[in-house]
């Protein structure tokens, strides 16, 4: 299967962001909508047990921070960062003073500092990439609907896991929490390239830390498509292929192409997403797109102070509003796609979610209410290439607008 560069950040091979599956009709027109489709095509043929693909599926946690750690192979030592561990100045951090100089922000800085004291006791050869679940003073003890669980919220996610249980035993004995799901190879740190199958059984093991990679339990025989299930899906698989050949594929290219155009339509529908709204009347979707659209272009000319400027913005703001209004029509069957795709999408969601050993809630002024995970990554295994199955309206909505464990 031709499954490629689902990254934005592919062409420098560094997992810095995922994108959702149904924003490749976007990002990479008909490329992209193809390979969206046969991607969930894969994935319901592993579900319905009868999968030839090489389809990994694993489990998107919600830590924070990203953990980079392991041999800068340029000088052999042993180094800890986050994300700016590639920028063109990268910072890297071998001691507790380097993260002083690097990481003025409390919480990071403390982070960083015992990752860095014990992540080289698991003897990471190369470097891998990680969320931060937990340091030792995250851990809580709670009661949850009548049951005792240790609990602990990096992000937006409450995680929790029977007290009793032998897992929470060695998370408690653990001074920190990782989940690995990338591995980097290469001669440079800004050379490296990224791999989603990291191998931690070659780590060693230490009470200190407590880690796991992504890997969704086998979803085959575990997590398994009913008949029924399976119609369901392929019927809104084909009705998106079908959808998919109506499209003139030069508007979706046009959107791929532009940035401009990419950003408008991505932003407007990410309020929507935000405000956990599902695009359910298409036309109308389009319509407010195109006058939100024409009203913040109206005001950038408004408030430009330079005859000049003026005349430069109202030929860009004429150039756009010719695209928008000749395309309303394509950009309406595009909405209608992505909607078919996000049908399929949740339909492997759901199914993924059957399977899991740790609880998930989001924390509310009332309690606690029970959630899924944040989502799966899906994992070409020959490409090494990946997207995100993420239900947006679930977490998205939730991350936006739900207490982080900093509001405690």
């Amino acid at each position: 299967m031709k499954f490629t560069q689902f990254l934005t950040e592919a062409k420098e091979g560094k997992n810095l962001h995922l994108e959702h599956i149904e924003d490749e009709v976007l990002n990479r027109g008909v490329v992209g909508a193809r390979e969206a489709i046969n991607f969930l095509q894969s994935l319901r043929d592993m579900l319905a047990g009868h999968s030839q693909t090489k389809i990994n599926v694993t489990t998107k946690w919600d830590g924070a921070p990203a953990i980079f750690c392991g041999i800068n192979p340029e000088n052999g030592k042993f180094f800890v960062g986050t994300k700016g561990v590639f920028n063109a100045n990268p910072k890297l951090n071998y001691t507790d003073e380097d993260i002083d100089a690097n990481h003025s922000s409390e919480g990071l800085n403390s982070k960083l500092k015992v990752a860095l004291r014990y992540l080289p006791k698991l003897g990471i050869k190369g470097v891998l990439q990680g969320d931060m679940m937990f340091a030792k003073g995250d851990i809580d003890k709670k009661v949850i609907d009548g049951e005792s669980y240790i609990t602990f919220q990096p992000n937006t996610i409450v995680y929790a896991v029977p007290a009793a249980s032998k897992l929470a035993r060695s998370m408690l004995d653990a001074q920190l929490g990782v989940v690995f799901h990338t591995s980097y190879t290469g001669k440079k740190i800004q050379d490296m390239k990224a791999s989603f199958n990291v191998d931690i059984g070659k780590l060693s093991t230490t009470k200190d830390v407590w880690f796991r990679d992504a890997s969704f339990v086998d979803a085959s025989g575990s997590a398994t498509f009913t008949e029924e299930e399976t119609k369901e899906i392929t019927y809104t698989l084909s009705q998106a292929g079908s959808l998919f050949q109506q499209i003139n594929p030069l508007t979706m290219n046009r959107i791929a192409a532009n940035d401009t155009i990419l950003m408008q339509i991505k932003t407007f529908n990410n309020t929507k997403v935000r405000a956990g709204e599902k695009i359910k009347n298409t036309l109308q979707h389009t319509n407010e797109l195109i006058r939100t659209i024409e009203n913040k272009l109206n005001q950038s000319v408004l408030e430009a102070k330079l005859e000049k400027t003026k005349k430069e913005r109202i030929a860009k703001k004429n150039e756009l509003m010719r695209f928008y209004r000749s395309n309303a029509n394509e950009l309406k069957k595009i909405f209608d796609l992505q909607n078919l795709i996000v049908d399929a999408k949740l339909m492997v969601i759901r199914k993924l979610e059957e399977i899991k050993d740790i609880g998930t809630f989001i924390r509310t002024d009332d309690g606690f209410r029970i959630t899924a995970p944040e989502g799966f990554v899906a994992v070409d295994r020959l490409k090494g290439s990946a997207v995100k199955l993420v239900d947006r309206l679930e977490f998205a909505h939730a991350n936006f607008n739900a207490q982080k464990n900093w509001d405690k």
